[in-house]
């Protein structure tokens, strides 16, 4: 989003975890982090608005964006369940 949508030369995590200390406090606190960055962008933009590095897989606005991120939050929502039910044993809601 931030790189893509609004052209910040940001460095792009890979696929180790980049918080010190390795803790779930941490991560949770660098997801809210980046979350306050997007929303702040979000804020000042337009669904319409084009992307600044249109990148693979091509063209794209900040609606396609947005609806992106939420279709892979949603995904690795759905992972981390599947990981707690195998662990725990319990199903449902």
């Amino acid at each position: 989003m931030e790189r893509r949508f609004a052209g910040l030369d940001v460095a792009l995590s890979g696929d180790t975890v980049e918080v010190d200390p390795d803790t779930l406090e941490a991560a949770v606190a660098a997801y809210r982090d980046t979350w306050a960055r997007v929303g702040a962008i979000v804020a000042e933009a337009d669904l319409d608005d084009p992307c600044q590095d249109a990148g693979p897989p091509g063209p794209a606005n900040l609606r396609w964006v947005l609806g992106h991120l939420l279709e892979e939050t949603a995904r690795h929502a759905g992972h981390a369940d599947i990981l707690r039910e195998l662990i725990d044993g319990r199903t449902g809601r």
